[in-house]
């Protein structure tokens, strides 16, 4: 299950106006209150699947079918499963450089406000102070307890696997059928081989991907799932907010409150996301309406945020991949990443 990353065009200088790069940086060192919305395309660096959109199957289930309570009810062995799955991805993969260029503004300007959409707790890892750090969806790596009776809840659990029912499988290389030699000794030769350029036997083991139909899933117990420490009985399920769930109610009321508690806000960065689904295209309005201009940051021009006001004479639209682009965006502030 091997990741891409955009490790190989880190050294590449993003294709930015100097014109447009500059007059944004003018306004940004002059910016106190600064308010961020992260999408998908941040972590796109970092090469973690989205699963959004047509094609988002994970085996042979629609992905967004498995983030539903109902689904969790019915069988929590298959959602619990695919939440592994995307656990053990997102821990194989690192905070890109827009994570940490991110992290280091808000550790400079104590009013910087970020609201991610994204569970891959990629801005955790990359040091953003979890103060100004607020998870719209949750995250993969929260969880809490089911029953009814209990209030169990923990942040940033990043044990891989949480159970080891959950542990990702892996299998050795096997000696292949030759269609001339009819001995076995070319397939095996080719195992020592192998064996040999990799250094042991333990080393070329590799991982199955569960996420491929063709490949087996076990039968797991329920007894074997995540069960609350505290209460001992109910399940633990994953901390992210699924499909007909209400969002966080604290992280509504926190960025409410930062729009509202002041009559100025400088600037919005909207990063990887279109911001065209509400609550986050009123968040564009609403900070437009305080006087912030718009920096968006996506690889598809027409991508851009909707509401009553999209984009406008003095915003700023950066194409590219967010992890080269942003850290030169933030440079002024924050200094080479």
């Amino acid at each position: 299950m091997a990741l891409t990353t955009s490790a190989n065009v880190a050294s590449v200088k993003p294709t930015i106006s100097s014109a447009d790069l500059e007059s944004f940086s003018i306004h940004l060192q002059s910016s106190k209150r600064i308010l961020a919305l992260l999408g998908a395309g941040l972590s796109a660096s970092s090469g973690l699947p989205t699963f959004r959109g047509a094609g988002g199957l994970w085996r042979s289930h629609e992905a967004m079918s498995l983030a539903t309570p109902e689904a969790f009810s019915a069988d929590p062995a298959l959602v619990w499963l695919f939440y592994s799955y995307r656990r053990h991805m997102a821990l194989q993969a690192n905070p890109n450089k827009a994570h940490i260029a991110l992290a280091e503004l808000a550790k400079r300007k104590k009013d910087f406000v970020t609201l991610t959409q994204n569970v891959d707790g990629l801005s955790q890892r990359a040091g953003h102070p979890s103060s100004n750090l607020h998870l719209l969806h949750g995250s993969l790596f929260d969880v809490r307890c089911t029953s009814f009776y209990c209030n169990f809840a923990e942040q940033n659990n990043f044990i891989d696997p949480i159970v080891p029912a959950l542990g990702v499988a892996e299998v050795g290389l096997q000696p292949m059928p030759s269609t001339t030699d009819k001995t076995g000794a070319e397939a095996t030769n080719s195992l020592y081989e192998a064996m040999k350029q990799q250094g042991s036997a333990k080393q070329v083991l590799r991982e199955l991907d569960i996420s491929d139909e063709n490949v087996p899933i076990p039968e797991i117990d329920i007894k074997d799932l995540p069960h609350c420490p505290e209460c001992k009985d109910g399940l633990l399920r994953p901390g992210v907010v699924w499909f007909g769930e209400m969002l966080p109610e604290r992280t509504m009321i926190a960025v409410d409150k930062f729009i509202e508690e002041s009559k100025k806000i400088d600037l919005i960065l909207v990063i990887g996301t279109s911001a065209k689904v509400y609550p986050a295209a009123g968040y564009v309005d609403r900070a437009r309406e305080k006087g912030a201009r718009v920096a968006v940051v996506n690889m598809d021009r027409a991508d851009v945020p909707g509401g009553r006001n999209g984009l406008i004479k003095g915003d700023w639209f950066f194409e590219g991949d967010a992890g080269v682009i942003v850290p030169e965006m933030l440079k002024c502030v924050i200094g080479d990443i």
